[in-house]
């Protein structure tokens, strides 16, 4: 090859670098003309506004161009309250665009435009606004590994359907968004237009799926100058009144309080609530739970839930603890009873802080009161009552300082501290974080050291270290990790952890494709090894080789397949529910398949068979999962799903007696029904139904004694009933209807029942009737929340 030839070609694989990695930038123009948001486009200020166009797609075929029926055009306005965005989304067949009507920040099956505003353009933080071709809107704070939808701004948005395609038109308060005081303002965007039928999404900058990163391959936006954003105070009162029914009685209360948002400056936003209401949150899924560990439920209140990104660095903040069950029971003799155990702790008051400096550092701090709850307790001798604290006034407080630099990497300190009154239990926990990037996002090296000091009757302290490397982009990725709990971890006073006194090493390697092939659209397919081992004893208490896939075919049908091989002898050192005891676990393999449909039809269906089987004669569990939906219209749809699984000779720990720690093989059973409806009278006006049964049961045919060498030996004189009956009804029927921006009427009918017993009715049949003849609590309740902007109040007036 001639130097003139090298030099060429040398040339042109460098420009072909440089056009690949240039970010498209688009000029923002400035407006005083009074722009209707309503789907129209048809002031005359956009008709001199920048065009944003030549959309590639994201996925599947990632780098493809889109067709010319399919091109997009988004233009961009702004003055001194908001930037104004205008999207035409041309379709040759527009009477194929899908627009299912859904609840707020549920994506459905539609069609939808978005944007991606990274006010600091660090490559670190997007705000995501969505809209969907039936006009529902959806929005979200997104970093690299976490989208927060429970995060709702106050925005404007409208659709109009055309002949050419449809239209949008968004209006995004400064207010919504975070950025520097510079009087030039340069932000990271990008957009983003899902075609739903043919499962396609696009982006205006391209994104690169070789590549780890989604928010670093953002565009820019340019030419926002001089603007004076207006004061962030908002105050959102409600008012709510319940009826509540059952057996006992009936009760009535009335509640009033406020919600409180309030931006201390461009980068910080105070939020706090003042006499919290939560009666209308979502039930929670209780099941019949035979392990060592609580159940985990989700978080459904608002106020945790919204822009709590920051707060769940390090994984040292559960929400729930707060106003969830009291930390203690009572000390109670032979003589006495528990008349009255409170299920949960009230709140008194909550606030939040959180923002993110122009130079990358984000500031979180949380703080919540609980209030004195007490048990009271009968002396069935004498009849006297008393009254016995089970948790005090307690204090939580999360304090969360994370350091963003070179736009892909952290370095972040938390701190987490629940303080008693009195003498009882106090709890801090710091942590020290790490996640490091290279610059082409290719390589990534995290982790961690966590450290609990917990004041007691005896006082102790302990820690949890880890650190991994992993490959993050192209077709071949691969990564391991290890870590190291020490015996006296504790991080369960605002956080939840099961696991410690263990070390750990683990493994993976991944393969994917990223363009459609002639059989699939997308395919992934990992494989792992993890291993661990406690650390007193030296015993195994994890050794497993997993296979995962992944893969969606040209029809847009899902398939996953998992395979996991435990071929060792292992441990569980948590279910004797005594310290130092460990109890032996055969060797096991599992297999889980799942099939997902084409959600594109108004029919899908998800199933999913699960088995595991034990090295031990008899000993297997099998489940099955089926989920069918029906879309009746764009309004109306209907989920239902059941949910079984049968473990046969099960073992686990059902008592302590003279000889030890009692184990038992017992058969169980669990069976879960749900049905979901929803019936949207327009995008701001819905109709929510969901039903929920689940029944269970653990019938003991036979019981052993735990040895101090982990193996289990006949108990034949073991003769107490230890089986359990679970029976739990849910239903919900809601009514919602956001009448202005942030401001929401919402009613609610409520029926729920709880029954549990030694007596093990297998007949399904008995059970529910069982279910329907206890007790019964049922609640009616009207909610109303208005959304006051400050400033709105001072134009006014």
């Amino acid at each position: 090859m001639s130097k003139l030839h090298f030099t060429t070609l040398f040339i042109l694989i460098f420009f072909s670098f440089e056009i690949y990695s240039q970010k498209k930038t688009l000029q923002a123009k400035s407006t005083s003309e009074n722009i209707t948001i309503d789907g129209k486009v048809n002031e005359r200020i956009w008709g001199s506004a920048a065009i944003a166009a030549d959309f590639i797609m994201f996925e599947p075929d990632n780098g493809k161009p889109i067709s010319s029926d399919k091109k997009t055009e988004v233009k961009v306005l702004y003055d001194n309250d908001a930037i104004y965005i205008s999207a035409l989304l041309y379709d040759n067949e527009p009477d194929k665009i899908q627009k299912e009507l859904t609840n707020r920040d549920v994506f459905g099956v539609s069609d939808h435009f978005s944007v991606y505003i990274n006010g600091f353009n660090d490559g670190q933080q997007d705000f995501r606004f969505f809209v969907s071709a039936a006009g529902v809107q959806m929005d979200c704070l997104a970093t690299e590994d976490y989208e927060d939808f429970s995060w709702d701004a106050i925005w404007d948005s409208e659709v109009t359907i055309t002949e050419f395609g449809w239209a949008v038109e968004m209006k995004i308060p400064y207010a919504a968004l975070r950025f520097s005081k510079a009087n030039k303002q340069t932000w990271g965007l990008n957009f983003m237009r899902e075609i739903k039928r043919d499962v396609q999404k696009y982006t205006w900058n391209r994104i690169d799926t070789k590549i780890g990163a989604i928010i670093p391959q953002a565009g820019i936006l340019e030419g926002i100058e001089n603007i004076k954003p207006p004061t962030r105070l908002f105050l959102i009162p409600y008012t709510s009144a319940y009826y509540q029914e059952s057996d006992i009685g009936s009760d009535r209360t009335f509640k009033a309080g406020l919600d409180l948002k309030y931006g201390i400056n461009d980068s910080f936003t105070l939020d706090a609530i003042l006499v919290p209401d939560f009666g209308q949150t979502k039930f929670d899924n209780a099941i019949l739970n035979l392990l060592p560990f609580e159940q985990r439920f989700e978080e459904n209140r608002p106020f945790f839930t919204e822009g709590t990104d920051l707060f769940s660095k390090g994984s040292l903040f559960y929400s729930r603890r707060i106003g969830g069950a009291p930390s203690t029971e009572p000390t109670i003799t032979e003589q006495e009873e528990i008349t009255n155990y409170p299920s949960t702790v009230n709140l008194i008051n909550a606030i939040k802080i959180s923002g993110r400096t122009e130079k990358g550092l984000g500031i979180g701090f949380l703080n919540a009161v609980t209030e004195k709850t007490k048990a009271t307790i009968l002396n069935a001798a004498n009849g006297e009552v008393r009254k016995e604290v089970i948790e005090p006034l307690t204090n939580y407080n999360m304090f969360v300082l994370d350091q963003r630099f070179n736009q892909n990497s952290s370095i972040t300190l938390v701190n987490a501290n629940t303080t008693r009154n009195g003498e009882f239990r106090d709890a801090n926990v710091s942590a020290l974080l790490f996640d490091l990037n290279t610059k082409a996002n290719t390589y990534n090296l995290y982790g961690d050291f966590k450290y609990n000091t917990i004041n007691t009757i005896q006082d102790y302290d302990g820690f949890k270290t880890e650190i991994g490397f992993e490959k993050t982009s192209g077709k071949y990725r691969y990564g391991f990790s290890g870590k190291y709990v020490s015996e006296n971890y504790d991080v369960n006073d605002l956080g939840i952890n099961f696991y410690s006194n263990y070390h750990n090493a683990y493994a993976h390697g991944s393969y994917r494709i990223v363009n459609p092939t002639k059989v699939f659209n997308t395919f992934r397919i990992n494989e792992y090894i993890n291993f661990e081992v406690d650390n007193t004893s030296k015993k195994l208490q994890t050794g497993a080789f997993g296979t995962e896939i992944k893969a969606r075919t040209l029809d847009n049908d899902t398939v996953e397949l998992l395979l996991e091989f435990s071929p060792f002898e292992t441990f569980d050192f948590y279910e004797p529910r005594e310290y130092g005891k460990y109890v032996f676990v055969p060797e096991k393999i599992i297999t889980i398949f799942n099939f997902t449909s084409n959600d594109n039809n108004p029919f899908t269906i998800i199933v999913q068979p699960a088995f595991t089987k034990y090295n031990e004669k008899g000993r297997n569990t099998y489940g099955f999962y089926l989920g069918p939906k029906y879309r009746f219209n764009d309004k109306f749809s209907l989920a239902y799903a059941a949910e079984y699984t049968k473990m046969n000779n099960d073992r686990g720990w059902v008592d302590f007696d003279d000889s030890g720690v009692v184990f038992a093989e017992r058969n169980r059973e669990i069976l879960q029904n749900d049905l979901i409806g929803k019936y949207s009278l327009n995008n701001k006006m819905t109709i929510n139904l969901t039903a929920r049964y689940y029944w269970s049961y653990s019938k003991n045919h036979d019981f052993f004694t735990l040895q101090n060498s982990g193996y289990l030996t006949p108990n034949n004189s073991y003769t107490l009933n230890k089986d359990r009956n679970f029976n739990s009804w849910n239903f919900d029927l809601s009514y919602s209807w956001w009448f202005a921006p942030g401001s929401e009427i919402s009613i609610l009918y409520r029926s729920y029942g709880l029954e549990r017993t030694r007596v093990v009715e297998k007949d399904l049949s008995k059970n529910i009737k069982n279910i329907f003849n206890s007790d019964l609590t049922n609640v009616f309740s009207i909610s109303i929340r208005y959304f006051i902007d400050y400033n709105s109040v001072k134009n006014k007036f």
